[in-house]
């Protein structure tokens, strides 16, 4: 079994409830079982600031899916749930990210892990925190020392 964490987020339709139907969809999820999940977090939106405030959270999970598989279930999940890409960093019904997937490190035309800005985004970095602070990630870094650099 391979440990990933995912973020969720949400800012459209009642995003506390978008957040929640995601997690139970991945809930429900063949060869997966959530581990753990962290508190619900508001944050203000990237990129666009003319949208409501994001519902963000990240969750653990324990999988016998490949990272692929994983992208493939969480895509389905986002295209049953109504999200549609049209502005980069605009509103969005629910976004579901893998962050790390076990220490791999990968990087193919559809998957980048860890993701690549996931050490540059506070409503991720925290709820990530919360739920294992002695998370070290690939690059040797541990994730509650990432707090302290600019």
């Amino acid at each position: 079994m391979m440990i990933a964490y995912i973020a969720l987020g949400s800012n459209l339709n009642n995003p506390v409830k978008q957040v929640q139907t995601a997690l139970q969809w991945i809930s429900s999820m063949g060869q997966t079982q959530v581990i753990a999940e962290s508190s619900l977090h508001e944050t203000a939106p990237l990129g666009p600031q003319d949208q409501p405030n994001y519902i963000n959270q990240v969750i653990a999970i324990e999988t016998q899916l490949t990272a692929h598989e994983l992208l493939h279930a969480l895509l389905s999940i986002e295209k049953n749930m109504g999200r549609v890409r049209d502005v980069r960093w605009g509103p969005r019904i629910i976004d579901c990210d893998i962050l790390l997937f076990g220490d791999e490190i990968i990087a193919t035309d559809t998957l980048t892990v860890p993701h690549p800005e996931m050490t540059k985004r506070s409503f991720v970095l925290y709820p990530l925190a919360e739920i294992a602070p002695n998370l070290v990630l690939p690059s040797g870094e541990m994730i509650q020392t990432l707090f302290d650099k600019p």
